[in-house]
């Protein structure tokens, strides 16, 4: 069932475009003129003057700030943009506001549903997926939910675009229900939204992950608030952007560059727990340190895979139920990726090591 936009996401939506227009003024300019890199081109090693990145990458960041990484920029800039995520990324990308963000496996898929060809240049996994998965689903204090069978009759919060869409798909598939023994109440996972509608009890049920879990359950686990896992693979995080950026000789050269430079950061975090969960969690996200902790000891720690084959076939998977429950054409996801990339990325793993 489809619900009126809440007056909050219509207010966040105006802030996000006023943000887009800032960021497509300062960072646009300088793909017109340059040169267009065909798809089997190898990646060029030279970076133009005057190139611009402009990355919605906001744990890499930190990461690179924090250490001092950011320093090993050179030849262009980076224009951070505070944006990640789906929705944002997508409308950013859709204003030539930003050349690359950070999301899970879905965004990609509905960006080529909805006529914005994207490329996936990077890939992330959880070393223990099932054990630490990224979400759960939250329950809302007057909700008596305590197992996945439990969920027949109850209103779900459902963002179609989201991972966590996707997730309540094929939650209620290993439940054995169907999208008719539920109330699928459509909100974007913008910000608080999904907190908020729990809290208020407006929904009985939502996919909530990371710092927006733990703030969750400290706000109102007093009240009643829990959750439960679904025991549903959730772990895939990705580094995607515009095709045309990656058709950009000058950006595709400087993403070359940069992604030896993400492998670094990633490095550096395994390494420095403490001093990331304070940069990150706590002075970023707003958490406790404590809090901080938690997250990244479950579904905040990653690992680069050096070979994309496996991450691939489960995002096809995803593809082929999404296909099948929203009523989208079916895709072939192996050219949502430029895999070029991957053998740069592989090759700095290996120089990490």
């Amino acid at each position: 069932m489809i619900r009126p936009t809440p007056p909050r996401l219509t207010a966040i939506a105006a802030v996000v475009t006023s943000l887009l227009l800032g960021l497509t003024a300062c960072g646009g300019a300088d793909a017109s003129s340059a040169s267009k890199l065909a798809a089997d081109a190898a990646l060029p090693d030279r970076v133009p003057e005057g190139t611009v990145l402009r990355l919605g990458l906001p744990p890499i960041e930190v990461a690179l700030k924090t250490s001092g990484l950011i320093d090993e920029v050179k030849g262009y800039e980076i224009e951070w943009a505070n944006i990640s995520g789906g929705p944002k990324s997508i409308e950013a990308f859709r204003a030539d506001a930003l050349d690359a963000s950070y999301v899970a496996d879905i965004p990609p898929l509905f960006a080529t549903w909805t006529d914005t060809p994207v490329k996936i240049v990077a890939v992330t996994e959880n070393p223990d997926p099932l054990a630490n998965p990224i979400y759960e689903l939250g329950i809302a204090p007057k909700s008596k939910v305590t197992t996945l069978q439990d969920l027949k009759g109850k209103k779900i919060a459902y963002s179609p675009g989201q991972a966590q869409g996707a997730l309540v798909l094929k939650t209620l598939e290993a439940a054995g229900l169907s999208q008719k023994d539920v109330e699928l109440v459509e909100i974007q996972s913008v910000d608080d939204t999904f907190s908020n509608a729990l809290a208020s009890n407006q929904v009985d049920v939502a996919p909530l992950g990371g710092p927006q879990l733990t703030s969750y359950l400290a706000k109102y686990g007093r009240d009643g608030a829990t959750s439960i896992r679904t025991g549903i693979r959730d772990d895939a995080t990705l580094v995607y952007g515009p095709e045309k950026t990656f058709e950009d000789a000058g950006k595709a050269a400087a993403f070359k560059d940069f992604l030896g430079l993400w492998v670094k950061a990633e490095k550096w975090i395994d390494e420095h727990p403490d001093e990331w969960i304070k940069a990150y969690y706590v002075d970023h996200e707003g958490l406790t340190f404590e809090d901080g902790r938690a997250v990244f000891e479950t579904s905040g720690q990653t690992i680069i895979p050096e070979n994309w084959d496996g991450f691939i076939k489960r995002q096809q998977e995803t593809a082929d139920i999404l296909a099948k429950e929203q009523n989208h054409p079916e895709l072939d996801v192996t050219e949502l990726y430029d895999r070029r990339y991957e053998k740069v990325i592989a090759e700095a793993v290996k120089d990490g090591q």
